[in-house]
């Protein structure tokens, strides 16, 4: 079975676990959108959207997460992402967890068709402090598979290793109307070694009801990324979020 269909079928099979638990359920969920379009002497186009979701039972928690990034400045295109994650946990005690997971990452600009990967593992809420103030981290593995837009040294167009998965999110409330939050991930290659980290550091507060406003930075690193692409890509973004 080729890897991309591997993950249409990791996917399915998390559905039953996101949507089939009933008792003592809660559904959270963010929509985000940020836009810049300017006009005159230079026309640029930014817009970026987000949308979270967070199902949790007694015994379960699961999360998705949908992501679009396009830029485009004087008709021409200069960054476009589109990302999709989607992981389960399941709680065997109040704050340790197993937790399966499955990513999809589609960046024009990196030099990779596409990236997916599968990881399981365990995971503990290390600390947390009322509701919205919490330290998780988590380890795990399983295994990655990219697609390359050109044949790499080996004459070949894709990369498939197993990977070792570190992983952390602090979450911290500032006020009752503002909250700090940082990710961090790692998935580290066992065979060929390459390393792709992910730092998402953010800072938002309400403007009015349910409606907040966001500032991200994010940035993310591959150790070995194929020719002719850099290292290190950065977002840096400010966006209306509405919480549901």
């Amino acid at each position: 079975m080729q890897f991309p269909k591997m993950m249409m079928c990791l996917f399915m099979g998390m559905c039953p676990l996101a949507f089939g638990q009933s008792t003592g359920e809660t559904w959270d969920g963010e929509a985000e959108l940020g836009a810049l379009i300017t006009s005159g002497n230079s026309e640029e186009t930014n817009i970026n959207s987000r949308l979270g979701l967070v199902h949790e039972t007694t015994s379960w928690r699961n999360l998705l997460e949908l992501r679009s990034l396009y830029s485009e400045a004087d008709d021409e295109t200069t960054s476009e992402r589109y990302s999709a994650s989607a992981e389960t946990n399941y709680k065997f005690s109040e704050r340790q967890y197993w937790f399966l997971r499955g990513a999809y990452d589609d960046n024009r600009f990196t030099g990779y068709d596409f990236r997916t990967s599968a990881t399981t593992g365990y995971g503990h809420r290390v600390w947390q402090n009322g509701e919205r103030s919490f330290l998780d981290l988590s380890v795990g593995a399983g295994y990655r598979f990219n697609k390359l837009k050109q044949p790499n040294e080996a004459g070949r167009r894709s990369e498939q290793e197993a990977i070792a998965r570190l992983a952390g999110q602090y979450d911290y409330a500032l006020s009752d109307n503002a909250l700090f939050r940082q990710k961090l991930s790692t998935e580290v290659g066992l065979d060929g070694n390459n390393t792709i980290s992910e730092s998402e550091t953010s800072v938002q507060a309400s403007v009015v009801g349910n409606v907040s406003m966001k500032a991200a930075y994010l940035v993310k690193h591959v150790s070995n990324p194929p020719a002719g692409a850099e290292r290190i890509d950065t977002e840096m973004s400010l966006s209306l979020l509405y919480g549901f």
